[in-house]
């Protein structure tokens, strides 16, 4: 009996090692309240006054499950500024395929290398169903707005992230009416499903929407915004 035992010994550290790990997650987890006892909807502020106050972003915002045949924005990803301005690129499909747009937006003027040419030119967004880029950081406008056109908000489990999981994020859900999206996305209508990661220092990391965006009747899909670094100190200029 002592033999097998012995045997089992290095088996049932390890089992051992591997319960007080997980309950060190657990207890760690529960102990820390990201929310420091305030409400859902007082999180948000805090993390809206976090967007509305910085001086820029690094963020992209994609859509994973774009119905085929929706010729709308499928990614954009780049700099915003607190000019406001952005540099980055837009990803649009097109006959089957993606076309990547370089986009620079300065001064209320939007300028693009539209595929197959070598030099920027200016354009209306309007004409390809997307507000100007660099409005997305404006409060009114941009991303911080969907935070306070939340309705129905209510709190979801609190879990660990960042680069080396040392982050408390908690998330959120909610409905968004059509009048807030259209902001981002002007086809949008009806009522959408929101699901938000917010850190323990009240930074929106990521948001993810669910909805009609390009129109009534046509599918469902869902567009995730992932704010990736706050702080970003940039100068865009005109191209």
């Amino acid at each position: 009996m002592l033999t097998t035992l012995g045997r089992n010994l290095p088996r049932l550290a390890f089992a051992l090692i591997a319960v007080l790990a997980a309950l060190l997650v657990m207890t760690s987890c529960g102990d820390e309240d990201p929310t420091k006892g305030r409400t859902p909807k007082q999180v948000l502020a805090a993390a809206q006054k976090s967007l509305d106050e910085t001086s820029g972003i690094n963020f992209s915002i994609a859509s994973d499950d774009l119905p085929e045949g929706i010729t709308t924005l499928k990614k954009a990803t780049g700099t915003l500024t607190r000019k406001p301005a952005f540099e980055g690129k837009l990803t649009v499909p097109v006959m089957g395929t993606e076309a990547q747009v370089d986009v620079v937006s300065v001064d209320n003027v939007v300028y693009a290398k539209l595929p197959f040419t070598t030099a920027f030119q200016e354009l209306d967004p309007a004409d390809y169903g997307v507000p100007d880029p660099a409005a997305l950081i404006a409060p009114e406008t941009g991303i911080s707005s969907l935070l306070a056109a939340t309705e129905n908000l209510k709190i979801g489990k609190s879990v660990r992230g960042g680069a080396d999981n040392d982050e408390i994020l908690s998330t959120y859900t909610g409905t968004l009416p059509d009048t807030a999206v259209k902001k981002i996305l002007a086809g949008a209508t009806g009522e959408f499903d929101v699901t938000y990661i917010v850190n323990d220092t009240d930074q929106l990391t990521e948001a993810t929407i669910k909805g009609h965006f390009s129109g009534e009747g046509e599918a469902a899909y869902s567009y995730t915004i992932d704010v990736s670094e706050y702080g970003v100190e940039k100068e865009i200029t005109k191209p």
